[in-house]
């Protein structure tokens, strides 16, 4: 079943998820990139040597979910840690801007994560990563879960946000999924491999295929899918979402509903953070009363905006809206399923 909205629908949600909060839990980042011009190689070794013109710094993981939140309208509570050091500051200074609640920030003994792109006429020339990945223990740990709680109990919505960088241990995930479950309220999960299957109750469920894969240990397959629903069952999840690239979605239920959303994207430039703004769409629109299909379709309408910016980049409600019109015109969309 091919899953659509219609514009008015479409509209409304857009307008509700305006009102809502969401609470993020995950790994924030710092993204920099260094842009610049390719004139010559080196003497030293056979590498361009890259002269650097422009710096651009952007949040990244958990944090550019944060940033997307924002940019429907929507309230964020981002729980995630940062280091005492240049780079945690500036995290916590963009997400002031953001208007995201400055004391779920919690700083922590270790470097902040920092993902540094060289880029030379828009190729990116090599990546450098700055950063600690195992898990977060002690008082720092009851530090993120109180952020947590506080912040599920304040959210129309939870996303967590699993980038394997030390946050979503199982002393954060355990109490924080129980008090979401407990106030009913929709839960988006990203999931990695490292507690893959410690997210038991989750309303939407977004793997990659890959992912899925390595979990499951054996091969997914989108075309036949009668299997899925037991994988399902095993994650204990109400639903599973697949982004399956230039195949667009598909969204499996625990009940064995198959629901395939078509991709919308015109121009791929750079897939760089279109997961982030899948899932902060994802959660505000189910926060706003949609229905996870419903939910579905609008962030691949989201998505299909994302890909065609260069870096994380946010996506407004007007640019979905306007990405709906152009699918419409090409007759492509439809009256809603349900």
């Amino acid at each position: 079943m091919i899953e659509t909205i219609s514009r008015d629908r479409l509209l409304d949600l857009l307008e509700a998820g305006a009102n809502r909060r969401i609470a993020i839990i995950g790994d924030a980042m710092l993204d920099v990139y260094l842009r610049g011009d390719v004139d010559r190689i080196s003497p030293e070794a056979p590498v361009p040597v890259v002269r650097i013109r422009d710096k651009e710094l952007a949040l990244g993981g958990a944090a550019n979910v944060a940033q997307n939140v924002g940019a429907i309208g929507a309230e964020c509570d981002l729980v995630c840690a940062v280091g005492s050091d240049a780079e945690g500051q500036v995290i916590r200074t963009m997400l002031r801007d953001i208007r995201s609640e400055p004391r779920s920030v919690v700083t922590v003994g270790r470097r902040t994560t920092t993902k540094t792109r060289v880029l030379a006429r828009s190729q990116q020339v090599v990546r450098f990563d700055e950063e600690e990945d195992t898990d977060i223990t002690g008082d720092e740990v009851v530090g993120l879960i109180e952020a947590a709680l506080r912040a599920i109990d304040n959210a129309d919505a939870v996303v967590f946000e699993d980038y394997n960088k030390g946050v979503l241990t199982p002393a954060v995930i355990g109490p924080a999924m129980e008090t979401a479950r407990r106030r009913e309220i929709p839960i988006v999960v990203d999931p990695k491999y490292r507690n893959f299957f410690a997210y038991k109750g989750a309303t939407i469920f977004k793997p990659n295929r890959r992912e899925l894969e390595s979990a499951l240990g054996a091969a997914v397959d989108i075309e036949h899918p009668e299997a899925l629903p037991e994988s399902i069952k095993r994650l204990g999840v109400d639903h599973l979402l697949l982004t399956l690239g230039e195949e667009g979605m598909a969204l499996i239920s625990v009940d064995g509903e198959v629901g395939r959303v078509p991709t919308t994207a015109r121009e791929v430039y750079d897939v760089v953070g279109a997961g982030d703004t899948v899932t902060a769409y994802l959660a505000t629109m189910l926060a706003a009363g949609a229905t996870p299909a419903e939910a579905a379709v609008i962030a691949n309408f989201a998505a299909g905006v994302e890909v065609a910016k260069l870096g994380a980049a946010t996506v407004s409600i007007d640019e979905v809206v306007e990405a709906y019109d152009l699918f419409d015109a090409a007759g492509t969309a439809e009256a809603p399923t349900a």
